[in-house]
């Protein structure tokens, strides 16, 4: 969907110096209470996994002194306060720490993105400073955290086996993931709830499936467009390791379409109660599938995504049938 507020975060090209190592610091720190976190919370079940998070602590820990020795050594003691979600660019972490039920694999997927995220944010950081002696603890600090990017996959080896190691050890496959499937299933999502509205609304005001079909079609596809330019636009990929913005862009509008297209396509059917009884089965087979799937590939709560998703999809297709027959 379009922002109809606009985004007040600076854009990562705009960024002195100064903030670049202010911004570098405030995130070793939230890293090394992350990595912290899941060493407590991992460590009676994974005590292997919990000492090499506790380790990678550590490591966050010492990066961040050195920054700070740097950062007052040039500019000072007083850092400016700058965080990742200040910046345009940056992933919004989703605080999978902070789940009642943190699994080992969760934690694994976790570490690979923060890694990733600041290994890519420290090639750019060192690409855009003139300083010398900054340029190469950037530098050196983007070869440690592709260090711990790889380490991720050491995470309780005894327990994962040889086979599961291997299948999310692929970089090509976590890449696929952010590139496609996340953005995909995002899409699928909006557009499978946000036509709903129009497409009841139009098949109970007209009664007639051509002209509700074709309603259906145009909501598909705006709401399509509206997100796969949105999605594009929402983060270049340099910092977060997404991926290319036009090809996220395509996943998220192509499945967008797709899902809104599913309760428009019924009204091709001719007869009118046939054509709406299909497209009530398709959504309501559509909002179950969309709570397994956030539930399955987003870590939410099954539950909780069947409140989100059915009960808020059930309120628009309500809506829809009330403002038709309004």
């Amino acid at each position: 969907m379009l922002r109809l507020w606009p985004d007040n975060r600076r854009d990562f090209a705009s960024l002195s110096e100064r903030e670049i190592l202010s911004l570098a610091v405030a995130a070793e720190e939230e890293d090394g209470r992350i990595y912290s976190e899941y060493a407590t919370r991992l460590g009676e079940t994974y005590p292997g996994s919990a000492a090499l998070f506790e380790g990678m602590a550590a490591e966050e820990d010492e990066h961040r002194r050195r920054l700070l020795d740097l950062y007052v050594e040039r500019f000072g003691t007083r850092l400016v306060p700058i965080r990742r979600e200040h910046v345009r660019g940056f992933l919004s972490r989703k605080p999978v720490w902070l789940q009642k039920s943190l699994t080992l694999e969760q934690a694994r997927q976790q570490v690979w993105e923060m890694e990733e995220g600041a290994y890519r944010f420290y090639l750019a950081a060192a690409d855009q400073v003139s300083d010398a002696g900054i340029r190469k603890l950037l530098g050196d600090l983007a070869a440690a955290e592709k260090g711990h990017a790889k380490r991720a996959d050491q995470i309780d080896d005894s327990v994962l086996g040889a086979e599961g190691r291997e299948s999310e050890s692929q970089e090509q496959h976590r890449q696929f993931l952010l590139t496609y499937v996340q953005p995909g299933l995002a899409g699928l999502m909006d557009g499978s709830v946000s036509t709903l509205a129009p497409v009841f609304a139009a098949a109970f005001a007209t009664g007639d499936t051509h002209q509700t079909f074709l309603v259906g079609l145009a909501a598909a596809v705006g709401a399509g467009i509206s997100m796969g330019f949105t999605e594009a636009a929402s983060d270049d990929g340099k910092l977060t390791g997404r991926g290319s913005p036009i090809k996220r862009g395509l996943a998220a509008g192509i499945m967008t379409a797709v899902g809104g297209l599913g309760h428009a396509l019924p009204y091709l059917i001719a007869d009118f109660f046939t054509a709406t009884a299909v497209a009530i089965a398709v959504v309501l087979i559509e909002l179950w599938a969309i709570a397994y799937i956030q539930n399955r590939y987003m870590q939410t709560p099954f539950w909780r995504a069947v409140m989100q998703v059915v009960l808020g999809g059930s309120l628009v297709f309500a809506a829809g049938i009330l403002i038709g027959n309004a």
